[in-house]
């Protein structure tokens, strides 16, 4: 067996995992150039916000580099802000998220921030703050006590707690249901706090949001969200691109924001005019862009140039896409490399990449319903559905099936995965 293959290609596989670049070093190894503009309107907004309390709405679709792109904006406002950033997924159990265990997290957050850079709060007023905390989430006193002692992190502890105990989760929320008052005037004074310590403005950056279904969605963004959006320090948060085409909701949002909403965009692969043309040639920007993405990760020699560029087609420009199909691609030529151990010119190729793609295809497939199958052909012919409102596209839109594309004009296509499925079915009905 070559071992330098079987490594390269291991090396590769773990570069290509499914998580968004979060750590700083992450960041540095294979942070592109990409969503540019989408940084700068989120750089605007909370820079040029009058009153210093502005409420931003990031939106797009799962897997478009978000949280990679969020990531990076904190560390370039960490110099001008007391920036937190932490996703929902980590304070919360996902099944279990409202509007007041989000407002407990930011709070939570925020104090475990100021604990971690070591932040000079008045004695009292910390303590006060402490006892508060453990009150609302079961601490023992005596562990309040302790938090002097080294190494001892009171704020990892409630931090775990509220992700781990529902129980908690529960009581938090009927103690503040009626009294959500209580609670904000609670996260204002710790952000107040923190602001006159450190002499930078709170920026609050919340991910995975989008990740939530679109009923809990409702219920934040539409029932509860004077409530959220009434701690006086800026606030980022998330929502599933499906959720702005839901009309009343998306009224709410844009009225609650003042019409503060930044949509990150999928990467255009085709012109819209060109895209059905069989001559059409890919947009020679988003192809290099998306080609430097790969090869921070996966080294030139180990896919052939056919097969890079049509692995890129296959992902219809969404970051979180490429990465899958390439992550897939690895998978099957490290098993080939193990089955094959006298073989050293092993690549991705396209036979590798046709596989590849053919597992994801059942993937998507084991999904759809006939209801399903007819609204996608609709957008596929026409690049757009007959009522873009509907549920059952919403929820295709939710799930990759539908990408949504701008450029003058909204328009949208079915996943390039998806389309083969609706050639499959095609002519299985003509035959």
């Amino acid at each position: 067996m070559s071992e330098a293959l079987l490594a390269s290609f291991r090396e590769a596989y773990r570069n290509l995992e499914l998580l968004p670049l979060l750590a700083g070093t992450a960041l540095d190894r294979f942070w592109v150039d990409y969503g540019a503009e989408a940084i700068e309107e989120l750089e605007q907004l909370i820079e040029d916000s009058p009153a210093g309390d502005s409420k931003i709405i990031f939106t797009g679709h799962r897997g478009c580099g978000k949280s990679t792109l969020l990531a990076q904006l904190s560390r370039q406002l960490a110099d001008r802000y007391f920036v937190v950033f932490f996703s929902i997924a980590d304070a919360i159990e996902m099944s279990d998220v409202n509007h007041i265990n989000i407002l407990f997290a930011i709070a939570v957050r925020l104090m475990a921030e100021a604990e971690q850079r070591q932040i000079e709060i008045q004695p009292s007023v910390k303590q006060a703050l402490h006892r508060w905390f453990a009150s609302h989430t079961r601490t023992e006193t005596e562990v309040v006590g302790a938090d002097a002692s080294v190494g001892f992190n009171l704020f990892q502890l409630i931090a775990g707690k509220l992700k781990a105990d529902a129980t908690i989760r529960n009581e938090i929320k009927q103690e503040f249901l009626r009294k959500v008052s209580d609670l904000i005037a609670r996260i204002n004074e710790i952000a107040a706090v923190v602001e006159a310590a450190t002499q930078q403005e709170v920026l609050v950056i919340i991910d995975d949001l989008d990740k939530l279904d679109l009923q809990v969605v409702r219920e934040i963004y539409q029932d509860h969200i004077k409530a959220l959006f009434q701690p006086n320090f800026r606030l980022v948060l998330t929502i599933p691109i499906s959720a702005l085409r839901q009309v009343s909701l998306a009224a709410t949002i844009d009225t609650e924001t003042n019409n503060q909403i930044v949509q990150m965009p999928v990467a255009k692969l085709f012109h819209k005019d060109e895209l059905r043309q069989p001559d059409a040639v890919p947009i020679a920007d988003t192809m290099m862009r998306l080609q430097a993405v790969l090869k921070k990760r996966l080294q030139p020699e180990l896919i052939e140039p056919e097969a890079l560029q049509a692995l890129i087609l296959q992902s219809g420009g969404v970051l979180r896409e490429l990465i899958r199909i390439a992550n897939e691609c690895c998978r099957l030529c490290l098993r080939q490399i193990r089955r094959q151990s006298d073989r050293t010119d092993i690549v991705i190729d396209k036979v590798v990449l046709i596989e590849a793609v053919n597992k994801l295809r059942l993937d998507f497939d084991t999904r759809l319903g006939k209801a399903d199958y007819g609204i996608l052909t609709t957008t596929y012919r026409e690049l757009k559905p007959d009522d873009p409102k509907e549920q059952r596209f919403l929820d295709l839109l939710h799930g990759l099936y539908v990408l949504e594309y701008r450029n003058h004009q909204l328009w949208y296509d079915v996943h390039p995965i998806v389309v083969e499925l609706l050639r499959d079915r095609e002519q299985a009905s003509d035959g």
